[in-house]
């Protein structure tokens, strides 16, 4: 007998609204360890919301989201508004996700070394020496340990955007959620953004990623999930849903998106 690994991450009828505004209206997704799922879907579709919610930058209106196995304890808190039970156990799990974002979100006010070094050195308590061996390394891997002593504002947006991924890293993440890490690059700046996230995927990274690059999609991805008004509208293997779409409407995206 065959026994099932417990998902990465586990997400049951996802639901959020901003107001009146339902932007999640019941999204399940399951990503196993090692799989790359992008997450596919036109502006206001609730893909960013999906990801902030895992991560708990966003607390869901409903529905349960599990990390390795463990559920993210919510209940209802004053004036009706959804809460974390334990702002203990969110803070242990998001230091096992690691968030990329289109704008990069480096501190300013530090070197590249130092944005790397500070969650493991102040949040992980690790030896300041231990850590910025590693992200040397790191750095070294990403391809821009020469600017290690630089401020971000001094770096191209490719530059940053790899800082970024450097960092999130430096977290030892079992899981990395990507929101459109490519979307705010000049288009000759995004291949050395992808490369990276290509040799990621090759190690066996679990990875979430909102992206358009369609050619990340289809040939590096585990799956592709389109979601389309808050709920997903395909979901399979990247050969599969690109060539023969079952949603018409994810039919017309991959047209607009040639």
């Amino acid at each position: 007998m065959t026994l099932l690994s417990t998902p990465a991450v586990s997400v049951r009828d996802l639901r959020k609204s901003f107001g009146s505004l339902e932007v999640l209206r019941g999204i399940s997704l399951d990503a196993a360890e090692g799989q790359v799922i992008s997450i596919l879907g036109s502006s206001g579709s609730g893909k960013s919301t999906m990801l902030r919610c895992i991560n708990m930058l966003e607390t869901p209106d409903a529905g349960e989201i599990a990390i390795g196995g463990e559920v993210i304890a919510l209940r209802k808190g004053r004036h009706g508004r959804t809460e974390p039970v334990d702002r203990g156990q969110v803070d242990r799990i998001r230091s096992r996700v690691a968030m990329v974002f289109q704008s990069f979100n480096l501190w300013s006010h530090l070197t590249v070394l130092e944005n790397v070094i500070e969650a493991p050195v102040h949040v992980q308590k690790r030896p300041r020496a231990e850590c910025i061996a590693e992200a040397e390394a790191l750095l070294t891997r990403v391809g821009i340990v020469d600017k290690r002593n630089h401020y971000p504002a001094h770096l191209s947006g490719g530059q940053q955007q790899r800082a970024a991924i450097a960092r999130a890293l430096a977290m030892k993440p079992k899981l990395m959620l990507f929101d459109e890490p490519t979307s705010a690059l000049d288009p000759e700046l995004v291949g050395e953004v992808l490369r990276v996230m290509r040799s990621l995927a090759e190690e066996g990274r679990t990875m979430l990623v909102v992206t358009h690059e369609m050619g990340f999609a289809r040939d590096v991805s585990s799956r592709v999930v389109f979601l389309h008004k808050g709920v997903v509208e395909e979901d399979g293997p990247p050969g599969e849903v690109f060539s023969s779409p079952t949603s018409p409407r994810f039919r017309q995206f991959i047209s607009e998106h040639r």
